[in-house]
């Protein structure tokens, strides 16, 4: 078993060897230290493109183009465990170490490093002291910082997770690595792009932009992000033109059709979720075709980079729009970036390549130069590594804003404070099995993980640094703009706001316009949207085929408003509004009904009022000659009834007028209904009276009793009866009421609500079936003595009231708002005055202006002439033969009906010659004899 162990030991230490010096970068930064931490940095930014055809053992490949910004980050961690080692509170006695690889910005190198990191862990795990004397041997590193970009960071992860090794990125923000139960060792001190992504769809808000185009990585950076970007920018009716992917590997042809989509595109804001590698092609493709009228709205990855920031990109660049990680202050690094010289710093070997690079030399003994002879590179000339760094203006020493710096500055101290808690820690009160410590002399990776997922501390910028469940840390970004340098033409980061996610929707962002120019110069917002502005008083309408972003401006439909641009729907105005004539607001309805004060209600109101003074004074004159002839044979008792529900007829028309109100409502119709059928019964009673007396042959005292006045009386107040309860029966079951009309365009009318049109129905039907009988009996009744019933009038009258009656019901349901009473009001008054007039005006015609018709004398003539046509009738029925043969009748003896009639009476004589062929009547003291002549043609009528 023993020797077993030994092979073993010796494959591992030669697979390690192989796997590190073989295929293992080359270049790195080391130092010794009792804890060792591994760092990953882009120093540079790509490797060269090298066809593998295998003919021969694959080399690795070469890294090229100088990362200034990778190095200053490389810096930073460098700086951080100088700090820590040179703290008297913090790991006191305990000597931080690294070893630092360049990842070459490629997952393929950023793998070499890594497995460096895990074979060395796995050598310590094997325990293998007991073999060999293994104290110069590397520690196991305990922790890794890095790496950069998030799809490098992607592969790391899945490898280091494997062995649970702890991994603080300072820079990978793809929210695909929030996911721990696929990247369980992953911790960063960046946002996660979750964020980012919603922070620049509310920025393209802000500015009111909805036509974008979005490029995109073409990896794990930048495919979830921009996919996360376009579920915000959807809430948010926020269109993508053109949705790219773009790589820095991509061929010419491929990067000249991308330029030609977006020169050709209408959307003139570029957003972009790429690294500055990626972009780069792009940015000199449309820096060669000239395109600067493009805003670019730059992700992290590239918001502040070195590799676009340049002076000769400004034209197309210029205005542009990042999204930076909040900076950080470290006190005394702008001193250390400064001290930095070969010779120095012999444990950093990338630094004689930085100061190559810099100073665009070569260092004595150079790989590079060696190739510069070969011809494989450009000729430079000597330099002593003694050269004044200051005096050169490089990115490296871009210290005004550390961002990225800064989150590498933090993951090292968020390392060194969970070491710290390690070592500080309490039996009984630790993290592990029982509530134990870890022994720091003998720690494990997995167990500084756990550490670090329940640190909590305050760094020296006095924030609070804690991980959340997703090992993630707090969301701010800054809002920076790029500026053209007015001395020197270099590019100006200019803060000019903020985001934090952490605060109140609304007041996430903030953002300074007055501070930003728009490609370089000018401070007008630019226009980035699908179609023009929609005008307030318009709606965006639907263009088929076309996203929802283009649109056609449509005007509001009446009774619509929209008072701001770009209006999706236009909000229909209250029920007591209208929208103005440009449909930009809403003004009040006028409120219409049947006034007092408008002239038709003047009007209205003048006549109602006209008819009861009529009414009134031809009741006083009824009452003033209460005791003449014409007046009692017209029944006076029931003359005044019939007065007095003219008076109320006339008096009900004016609840129509003025604003309704629920108790005009209920009253009007009730008090309309039962005046009427007050006013139509009496007639009808009256008129049903006079002819059953007239037409009985002899009058009994059973005909007198049963017309007595109280019979009347009660027969009128029988039929009023039924139109109350039809009103009763109404009013609770269905009780009209105020109801305000808003179906008409800016006019509110406030009518009445019936509650039920059967109802009314009934009522009306009820009115027009008495009048009905009454017209009835009037038409039968029209050859009585004018001085009893006046039939013709009453004839007439009902004549008037069916007209009337029979055009209100289509005028009713025809007519709208205010009319609707007024149809009403002007029924009822030409009703009631057509019944006035009739019954009333021409006996007050006689017993004003004609008295000497209204005595006893010319009743009882108008009378007995009437009984006598009626006796002539029956006498022609008889003698019809006797006429035709001799044309004339004489005088018969009182036993011979056909020549004589003789009447008791003790009237006075009465002589009437009224004409030559008139009949003659005379009246005695005893008996009463009329001499007839029938040799006139036509019959005569009385005065």
């Amino acid at each position: 078993m023993r020797k077993m162990k030994l092979v073993l030991y010796y494959l591992i230490v030669l697979g390690s060897t192989v796997v590190i010096s073989t295929y293992g970068p080359h270049q790195l930064a080391q130092m010794t230290g009792d804890i060792l931490l591994g760092g990953l940095f882009p120093i540079h930014f790509g490797v060269a493109s090298k066809d593998q055809d295998l003919a021969a053992r694959p080399e690795s490949t070469q890294c090229v183009r100088f990362n200034f910004r990778g190095f200053r980050w490389l810096q930073a961690m460098i700086f951080a465990i100088d700090e820590i080692n040179n703290s008297s509170t913090l790991l006191p006695n305990i000597t931080l170490g690294y070893r630092i690889f360049d990842t070459c910005n490629t997952v393929s190198k950023a793998l070499e490093a890594t497995l460096s990191f895990v074979a060395q862990n796995k050598i310590d795990s094997l325990n293998l002291d007991e073999f060999c004397n293994c104290t110069d041997h590397i520690p196991a590193t305990i922790a890794v910082v890095g790496a950069a970009g998030s799809a490098v960071s992607t592969a790391v992860a899945n490898l280091l997770g494997l062995f649970y090794i702890p991994q603080i990125s300072y820079a990978s923000s793809s929210r695909l690595l929030s996911n721990k139960k696929q990247y369980k060792s992953f911790m960063r001190t960046i946002p996660t792009d979750e964020y980012q992504a919603t922070a620049m769809a509310d920025i393209i808000e802000y500015f009111e932009w909805n036509w974008v185009i979005a490029v995109a990585s073409d990896d794990d950076y930048g495919r979830p992000g921009i996919e996360k970007f376009e579920k915000e920018i959807e809430e948010r009716d926020i269109c993508i033109h053109l949705n790219e992917l773009i790589s820095q590997y991509f061929e010419d042809h491929e990067i000249q059709a991308l330029a030609d989509r977006i020169e050709n595109s209408t959307a003139k804001v570029i957003v972009v979720f790429a690294s500055g590698p990626d972009i780069e092609p792009l940015i000199k493709e449309m820096v060669r075709r000239n395109i600067t009228d493009r805003i670019w709205l730059a992700s992290e990855a590239w918001a502040s980079s070195s590799l676009i920031a340049k002076p000769e990109y400004l034209d197309v660049v210029a205005g542009t729009i990042g999204v930076a990680l909040k900076a950080g202050r470290i006190s005394g690094f702008r001193e250390f970036l400064q001290k930095v010289q070969p010779k120095r710093d012999s444990h950093n070997e990338f630094v004689r390549e930085f100061w190559e690079e810099t100073f665009n030399c070569y260092l004595e003994d150079s790989p590079r130069q060696r190739e510069s002879e070969n011809g494989s590179t450009s000729f430079r000339p000597l330099c002593t590594g003694e050269e004044d760094i200051t005096s050169v203006e490089t990115p490296y020493l871009d210290y005004t804003h550390l961002r990225i710096s800064y989150n590498a500055y933090v993951a090292v101290y968020s390392i060194a404070q969970a070491l710290q808690d390690i070592l500080t820690c309490t039996p009984g009160h630790g993290l592990f099995a029982n509530n134990s410590c870890a022994d720091i002399k003998k720690m494990e990776a997995w167990q500084v993980l756990k550490q670090l997922r329940h640190l909590n501390y305050t760094n020296s910028m006095g924030e609070k640094m804690q991980f959340d469940e997703n090992a993630d840390m707090a969301a701010n970004y800054t809002i920076i703009n790029w500026h053209r340098s007015a001395e020197h033409g270099s590019v100006v980061f200019e803060e000019v706001g903020y985001y934090n996610m952490h605060i109140k929707r609304g007041a996430k962002l903030f953002i300074d316009k007055t501070k930003i120019l728009w490609n370089g110069y000018s401070s007008e917002v630019p226009f980035s949207n699908c179609s023009e502005d929609c005008e307030p008083g318009t709606r965006k309408g639907i263009i088929d085929s076309m996203p929802t972003c283009c649109f056609e401006c449509t005007e509001c439909s009446d009774g619509e408003y929209s008072n701001h641009k770009d209006a999706s729907v236009c909000t229909k105005c209250p029920n007591n509004s209208w929208s103005n004539g440009n449909h930009t607001s809403c003004f009040l309805k006028e409120i219409e009904f049947l006034s007092w004060t408008e002239p038709f209600g003047i009007a209205l109101a003048i006549c109602a009022v006209l008819g009861v003074v009529l009414t009134a004074f031809v009741m006083g004159v009824f009452v003033r000659f209460c005791n003449t002839p014409i007046v009692k044979a017209t029944n006076r008792e029931l003359s005044y009834v019939l007065l007095f529900s003219l008076i109320c007829c006339f008096s009900s028309s004016l609840v129509f007028i003025g604003e309704p109100q629920d108790w005009t409502c209920r009253l009007r119709q009730p008090a309309f209904g039962i005046s009427f059928v007050l006013c139509i019964s009496c007639i009808l009673v009256k008129t049903n009276r006079v002819l059953l007396v007239f037409e009985a042959k002899i009058p009994t005292s059973l005909h007198r009793k049963w017309w007595g006045l109280n019979l009347q009386f009660l027969l009128v107040f029988l039929c009023t009866f039924v139109q109350v309860m039809i009103c009763v029966v109404w009013l609770y079951n269905a009780p009209p009421s105020s109801y305000r009309n808003h179906d008409i365009d800016e006019i509110i009318f406030i009518t009445c609500n019936e509650g039920s049109v059967m109802a009314l129905g009934f009522l009306i039907g009820y009115t027009c079936l008495l009048a009905a009988i009454c017209f009835f009996f009037a038409f039968k009744s029209r050859k009585l003595p004018e001085n009893f019933t006046e039939a013709k009038f009453i004839t007439f009258s009902m004549l008037i009231f069916f007209i009337v009656w029979i055009s209100f019901i289509p005028a009713y349901f025809s007519t709208y708002g205010k009319f609707v009473s007024a149809v009403e009001v002007i029924a009822i008054l030409a009703s009631s005055f057509g019944l006035l007039a009739c019954i009333f005006f021409n006996k007050v015609y006689i017993i004003l202006f004609k008295p000497s018709r209204n005595t006893i004398e010319e009743v009882r003539c108008s009378t007995a002439a009437h009984a006598f046509k009626v006796a002539a009738k029956a006498t022609l029925k008889h003698n019809t033969a006797a006429r035709k043969r001799s044309g004339s009748i004489g005088e018969s003896s009182a036993s011979t009906p056909s020549s004589s009639i003789s009447l008791k009476t003790n009237g006075n004589d009465c002589n009437s010659t009224s004409g030559r062929n008139k009949p003659r009547v005379s009246f005695g003291s005893g008996t009463v004899t009329l001499s007839l002549s029938f040799d006139e043609p036509r019959r005569s009528s009385l005065m």
